[in-house]
């Protein structure tokens, strides 16, 4: 932020030639600089301020997005393992916080360091930086999407993980996995970052525009689900002995759709909070247009590319199955928001609506697939979060428009901006590249993980316990109340389900 200055020895002289006294003109070009400086600094302080309570409220949306994540996980497993699966958010939050706190936020963003990983602030020691600008909020706020990525990840395994492996994925994660790639792309001394402080060495000239995390969040985390649930395989009767689908369904809708709403609010911190800062001009100091114009504009994109996948997924459904779908259509709408993640910043309110269009049908197309491979997947995690994921960088390098990249991301003036704006196919090349070496670190290392776990006996239950449920098995009790003969039923419900229409 420039700052404006006022020198002593040039108002001294303005006064002396316009015929002051010197010793005269001496204290008073003091005492009027000594004003203005007071004034300057007061002024500093309130935009600190401002800049600071923007990123904490931010945050705070950003972590309601874990209660979002708790009650659309609950509505989506049977109501024997509703228990089980609220406890793995609470403690994606608790485990990532200690994890992130000692290790995640340094690899991260300790700067200075390589390309690869961050290397100061262990423990948040030497914090603030004022060398970097680093306040308390900054954790926060990143520590808030480190936990997101391990809640896609508990959706991916439900309904037949041991909870020991919940507790050292989600660690592992957020401690190392999630930190090392979130450097990569939004450190500026990350080798894929648009913020690199040399132009010369930004990937294809432009850096990879992921704004808010369509690949550092999204991918991540639904590439680690993918792994782990391949390994577990599918839950007991989600595959005939003919290989057919049976529909699992989730026990409440009503919890699916109140968790859909808490994450779309919430996503109001996630996608326009990212900007990180909120009192800067674009042009000269005082201009009407600013990144809170810019602000704003991020969250119309967001809401219009959720809305429009929640129509095209509604409808898209209506052909398929001949039915109104509440569940779908809440799947739809946050795919949408998933895809959006990436250039929410950087792209006009219509190309979101194209964004959300295609996330739904890849969202559709995805879940075929899985079917197809019987790949199980009880919140259509790996389908929601990695197929619109990717769909969300590659829109992003084909609508990303050359004035917002240069008003959110500055730099060269020449940088790559989106191939059907004109902008050539270099932005493109990096994203292809974001999205390779994405799925290559994840598979190495959560794949790896997941398989020494499943070698080790720690991953999956017992056939007996996946039956009775983890709730009972593993927790205590159930989350309901049943009277008498009721368990029973949901039980034998539970395990035969409804076999899907071709």
């Amino acid at each position: 932020m420039a700052t404006l200055t006022c020198s002593v020895a040039e108002l001294q002289s303005l006064l002396i030639n316009n015929g002051g006294n010197t010793s005269i003109a001496t204290e008073t070009a003091k005492y009027i600089c000594g004003r203005f400086d007071a004034i300057s600094n007061n002024f500093l302080d309130t935009n600190h301020a401002v800049d600071n309570t923007y990123l904490l409220f931010s945050s705070y949306l950003v972590f309601a997005m874990q209660l979002g994540f708790a009650m659309l996980c609950a509505g989506s497993v049977r109501a024997k393992n509703t228990m089980n699966i609220m406890l793995t958010n609470v403690l994606d939050a608790a485990t990532g916080g200690i994890f992130y706190y000692l290790f995640g936020f340094a690899f991260a963003f300790g700067s200075s360091s390589n390309g690869f990983i961050g290397e100061h602030f262990f423990g948040l020691t030497q914090f603030p930086s004022e060398s970097l600008s680093f306040d308390y909020a900054n954790f926060l706020f990143q520590w808030a999407f480190a936990i997101a990525a391990a809640g896609i990840t508990s959706g991916s395994i439900a309904e037949r993980t041991q909870f020991v492996s919940y507790l050292i994925y989600s660690s592992f994660l957020t401690g190392l996995v999630y930190p090392v790639v979130s450097h990569w792309f939004w450190s500026s001394d990350g080798w894929g970052s648009p913020a690199r402080a040399d132009p010369g060495t930004l990937l294809f000239g432009s850096g990879v525009i992921d704004f808010a995390g369509s690949g550092v969040v999204h991918l991540v985390g639904a590439v680690a689900g993918f792994w782990g649930a391949f390994i577990e395989g599918p839950r007991i009767g989600r595959f005939n002995h003919e290989g057919k689908a049976v529909a699992m369904k989730g026990h409440s809708g009503t919890l699916v759709v109140l968790g859909t709403f808490l994450l779309w609010f919430g996503w109001y911190g996630f996608n326009p909070g990212s900007f990180l800062i909120i009192s800067k001009a674009y042009g000269k100091s005082g201009s009407f247009y600013g990144q809170w114009s810019a602000i704003g504009r991020t969250a119309v994109t967001t809401t219009l590319a959720g809305c429009s996948a929640a129509l095209t997924t509604l409808f898209g459904r209506r052909l398929q199955t001949g039915h109104w779908i509440v569940t779908d259509v809440c799947n739809g709408l946050l795919g949408g928001f998933a895809a959006i993640t990436a250039g929410c910043s950087v792209v006009d309110p219509w190309a979101a609506v194209i964004c959300g269009f295609f996330a739904a049908w890849v969202l559709i197309g995805c879940n075929i697939l899985a079917e197809k491979f019987k790949y199980d997947d009880p919140l259509e995690a790996f389908q929601l979060h990695g197929g619109c994921g990717v769909w969300g960088i590659i829109f992003t390098a084909l609508f990303a428009k050359k004035e917002y990249l240069n008003e959110v991301f500055g730099g060269p003036i020449d940088r790559p901006y989106g191939l059907l704006m004109g902008g050539g196919g270099r932005l493109l090349a990096a994203h292809v590249v974001q999205i390779l070496v994405i799925v290559g670190w994840v598979s190495v290392t959560m794949g790896a993980l997941f398989f020494v776990l499943h070698k080790l006996k720690l991953l999956r239950i017992s056939s007996e316990e996946e039956m009775e449920g983890l709730d009972l098995t593993s927790h205590g009790g159930m989350a309901y109340e049943y009277h008498h003969g009721e368990l029973e039923l949901l039980q034998k419900r539970s395990i035969e389900g409804t076999r899907i229409d071709p």
